[in-house]
């Protein structure tokens, strides 16, 4: 009775993952993978000396008390390029739906122009990203209701129509604008620009809905000294993605080599919904930086999925800002 629970709810999660996939995965350290949340992020790590190159990982396990979870991983390189006059990128985002009922791979390459405004006091990045993105689905392991006999469990065939095609590949593409003084920054990107069609059943109709993410902060300063800095940064994050919203609210506060985070995600759906309170903690030693973040759930789901995980990696290394005026990006450690 145990086992057949078991692979009903996994096949309850199939057509869970089938659904939800026509929204991008999520990340709530997004910050730590900035690529992902903005293309016009790319090339504005910091350094000592100004710009840096930054490679960044990261790995997230959504909802693990359930069977068949969510989990997403992403790899991501970006660095600022005196040469091409902003940054170059680039990034791979493997997600895994379902224990592998459905999985999703994304390979992009990023580019984002610096603009100096205002004599130096004001910056504008605006950043491109092409992606090829390759869904694939296991049919074979998902389970229907129809396949159920009361005494011998999933025994029956199903009715249910086999997809055209189990696997789908498409193009992609993003966009995004962010604008940072020493005080603030403000940012805005568009993902699935072009809306791609990714069904295995070729429906016209099902495609892959535009994501909209607006972001703003401030970076500030509380002590500083040779050897120490301590900040705070209150910061704010809206996503829109066909009738799915979401705000996240929050902090990082940094003392010395420790960051700490504090966020409330609320979403929007077809109720209001106080979705969960995300905690981080994190430390950075020379170039290296880690970060780990767990979302406890606040919403009426809390005893099913009481909780995510998420963990990210950074390593940073300065590199020369060219002749081109270059004021980096004031943006939160993780």
């Amino acid at each position: 009775m145990k086992k057949a629970l078991r692979v009903l709810s996994l096949g309850l999660l199939g057509s869970v993952a089938l659904s939800v996939q026509a929204q991008d995965p999520e990340l709530s350290q997004f910050y730590a993978s900035p690529v992902y949340t903005n293309p016009a992020l790319a090339g504005s790590a910091v350094c000592a000396y100004g710009a840096a190159g930054r490679f960044a990982t990261n790995y997230r396990n959504q909802w693990p008390n359930l069977p068949g979870t969510f989990r997403s991983f992403c790899a991501s390189w970006d660095q600022h390029i005196p040469s091409v006059g902003g940054g170059l990128g680039a990034m791979v985002f493997h997600d895994i739906a379902g224990s592998g009922l459905l999985t999703s791979t994304t390979i992009s390459g990023v580019y984002s122009y610096l603009l100096p405004l205002d004599r130096g006091r004001i910056y504008m990045r605006f950043g491109l990203q092409g992606a090829l993105t390759m869904k694939s689905l296991n049919w074979n392991n998902l389970k229907f209701a129809d396949q159920i006999n009361p005494t011998q469990g999933f025994v029956n065939p199903t009715g249910e129509q086999k997809p055209a095609n189990e696997s789908k590949n498409y193009p992609n593409f993003n966009a995004g604008w962010v604008m940072y003084s020493s005080k603030f920054y403000m940012g805005f990107a568009a993902h699935n620009v072009i809306e791609p069609n990714w069904s295995f059943y070729n429906n016209p109709d099902e495609v892959q809905p535009m994501r909209l993410t607006v972001h703003t902060g401030a970076v500030i300063p509380l002590t500083r000294s040779r050897y120490e800095e301590n900040t705070f940064s209150p910061n704010a994050l809206f996503m829109k993605q066909r009738n799915f919203t979401q705000l996240n609210l929050g902090f990082y506060a940094n003392k010395g080599p420790l960051v700490t985070g504090l966020w409330f995600r609320q979403t929007f759906g077809a109720y209001k919904n106080s979705d969960a309170i995300i905690m981080l903690v994190g430390f950075r030693k020379n170039r290296f930086k880690f970060g780990y973040s767990y979302d406890f759930t606040v919403s009426d789901g809390r005893s099913a999925i009481p909780s995510s995980h998420e963990v990210s990696a950074t390593i940073d290394w300065c590199v020369p800002p060219g002749r081109t005026p270059f004021k980096p990006l004031r943006c939160p450690e993780f």
